[in-house]
């Protein structure tokens, strides 16, 4: 099998893998410059880098790139520990590159307003297919949104039950008014998301996520809830408010740690002082 053939096909069905080669080597190893290994999400290899302990640590560090979605060098001195060439003790040094195969990771944007329109144009930019989805027409069409991978305009109920957010999805709520988020809240604490985000106030989140907890809503499943949406960089415009929800979109994507005092999420029992309101 062909591994750039495997790797384009686990790029277009949505799965994850990772890349391993061999960049530089010294003295005697067991394989050559430049062998190319794939790790597949469940464990299976297209290709070799030369079997051995290199290779099964090699795998075992493929694991995290997936995870992080971040690339990382792995240095190996078959000198020092003869045993990481399973007994052939080749004496020599390599690198291997291990970098991630994954497909771009997908935004819903439920409200095609103008905070959804500058937030699909920063989010392409930061690497997001985005769904733009709206009931109105005059809002949410290809004309209005060109870099968006779709643009569904239909009935909220409608649209949403044609969805299935994996959990390599993302899902931004910022529709006209309460009664729309809510109703689209509603759904995405359902799915498999990565990532629910809604725009508003603390107030307005307080009071949507009471009326989920009447609902039967647990507080664990709304602690996870990302409102206010975005990092607190004190945006007030459309365009500056985009900018603050893709930089928490790319935290979350690249499991960043962000500092409580400066980042504090909401939960339902969280006071709701008064604030401005950042409005789709």
């Amino acid at each position: 099998m062909d591994i750039y053939e495997e790797l384009v096909r686990i790029r277009r069905q949505g799965g994850k893998a990772a890349l391993a080669t061999i960049v530089t080597t010294s003295g005697s190893i067991p394989s050559h410059a430049a062998a190319k290994m794939l790790v597949r999400e469940d464990g299976t290899l297209v290709g070799t880098i030369g079997g051995g302990c290199v290779e099964a640590q090699v795998i075992t560090g493929a694991r995290k790139v997936m995870d992080l979605e971040k690339p990382e060098m792995f240095e190996f001195s078959l000198t020092q520990d003869p045993s990481m060439d399973s007994g052939l003790v080749c004496g020599g040094t390599l690198s291997v590159f291990v970098e991630p195969v994954v497909a771009d990771p997908v935004l819903y944007v439920f409200g095609a307003g103008h905070v959804g329109l500058y937030t699909c144009r920063v989010a392409r930019l930061a690497g997001f297919q985005v769904v733009v989805i709206d009931d109105r027409a005059s809002f949410a069409n290809p004309e209005r949104f060109p870099e968006a991978t779709a643009v569904l305009a239909d009935d909220w109920d409608k649209t949403m039950a044609s969805l299935d957010p994996g959990d390599r999805s993302y899902i931004m709520i910022a529709t006209r008014g309460h009664r729309e988020d809510l109703r689209v809240l509603r759904w995405a604490i359902t799915t498999r998301a990565r990532y629910v985000g809604m725009i508003g106030s603390r107030r307005k989140v307080l009071t949507l996520c009471k009326a989920l907890q009447k609902d039967g809503v647990s507080q664990a499943t709304l602690a996870a809830l990302h409102a206010p949406i975005g990092l607190d960089i004190g945006a007030t415009t459309p365009e500056e408010i985009a900018v603050a929800v893709v930089a928490e979109l790319i935290a979350v994507r690249r499991q960043a740690t962000l500092t409580p005092s400066r980042f504090p999420r909401l939960t339902p029992e969280t006071p709701a002082p008064t604030g401005h309101v950042l409005q789709p």
